[in-house]
């Protein structure tokens, strides 16, 4: 979405936010009643709530994967709610990475059940309803923050490290989907991901209201080799510039990149012709994790060009490694204490 979105959001304020400043207010206004007037349904599970302050891309995915992995570690059988953006699916169902599409359920819904157990509902409760079904005893809520469609236990908003809040503005004026202060006041913990200062303010902003602030980075596997290697690198995910950094840190040289739109289906010309310009040039085709999701049983020619492609996978590396158990642990006394009440 960030990457659909109006560059100037995540630029410093110029005139356009400036002009849409009354509408942004607007926005904001309706936004924040809608939070804060919520009366969400219940589950009796534990639920933690992976969201963003902004539209776009900040790591939601690697985080609720960290999660779901703390979880099992813990002997917890956790399951993924998902709205499934970017599919066509409209009712409540499982997702099945053997043999679903990312057109149907979405790509990040897909990704994550190659790992844990997910379901894809617009209503979040019938959602919840399956995973419970399915067996699962803790659901990890990925996005859902702002809406409030069913009760969280436990709010833990993730924050891009290099582009923060953007321009402070509110939409259409900015990316923020609600203005920061009432959203600052539901959270349970900020997690700052990646390297830069640009979430600094937002930093102190949740220092000041006593929220914890947790600090990761999606990395890649350390196996992966890609030092001085030529690559075509290409993407259609909210912000295809922070995979591209990534890329070249691992000492690729990234000789040609192209970006597509958030949660962009691949046509097969658009393939063949990354294919045949990564051989004429004699370079490695590199995506992430999410493109080959929608690659994956597509088209004869989908599948080719996936067979050609250097998946970059990440996954969420936090400072202080025990930070997603304690995630977890908080998430369940919350829930322990609401069930009393």
């Amino acid at each position: 979405m960030a990457s659909e979105a109006p560059p100037f959001w995540w630029k410093k304020t110029d005139w356009r936010a400036r002009v849409l400043t009354p509408v942004s207010a607007l926005y904001g206004w309706v936004a924040t009643r809608r939070m804060q007037r919520a009366k969400p349904p219940a589950i009796d599970l534990p639920v933690v709530c992976v969201g963003n302050f902004t539209v776009g891309g900040g790591g939601k995915t690697p985080t609720s994967l960290a999660l779901a992995s703390a979880a099992m570690r813990m002997k917890l059988k956790p399951g993924v709610l998902s709205r499934g953006y970017g599919g066509s699916n409209s009712i409540p169902k499982l997702v099945d990475a053997a043999h679903d599409l990312a057109k149907h359920v979405g790509d990040e819904p897909l990704l994550i059940a190659h790992y844990a157990t997910v379901a894809v509902s617009p209503n979040r409760l019938a959602g919840a309803k399956l995973l419970k079904d399915a067996g699962c005893d803790f659901i990890i809520m990925d996005d859902g923050f702002q809406s409030v469609r069913l009760v969280s236990d436990f709010n833990l908003v993730v924050v891009d490290a290099r582009r923060g809040v953007g321009n402070g503005h509110v939409i259409p004026g900015g990316p923020l989907r609600a203005p920061v202060v009432p959203q600052l006041q539901r959270i349970d913990a900020l997690l700052v991901s990646g390297s830069g200062i640009a979430a600094s303010t937002i930093v102190r902003q949740a220092a000041k209201a006593a929220k914890p602030v947790y600090i990761a980075k999606a990395m890649p596997p350390k196996k992966l080799n890609l030092s001085g290697k030529r690559v075509l690198a290409f993407a259609g995910i909210a912000d295809p510039e922070k995979f591209f950094e990534s890329l070249a840190g691992t000492g690729a040289t990234i000789s040609l990149a192209r970006t597509y739109p958030d949660h962009h289906q691949y046509a097969d010309d658009e393939l063949r012709e990354l294919h045949q310009t990564a051989e004429a040039g004699d370079l490695i085709l590199v995506t992430t994790e999410k493109d080959a999701m929608r690659l994956a049983r597509g088209s004869d020619t989908a599948r080719t060009v996936l067979d050609a492609i250097m998946v970059f996978k990440v996954e969420m590396i936090f400072d202080q490694t025990d930070v997603p158990m304690r995630i977890i642990e908080q998430t369940l006394e919350n829930f322990r204490r609401r069930m009393l009440t």
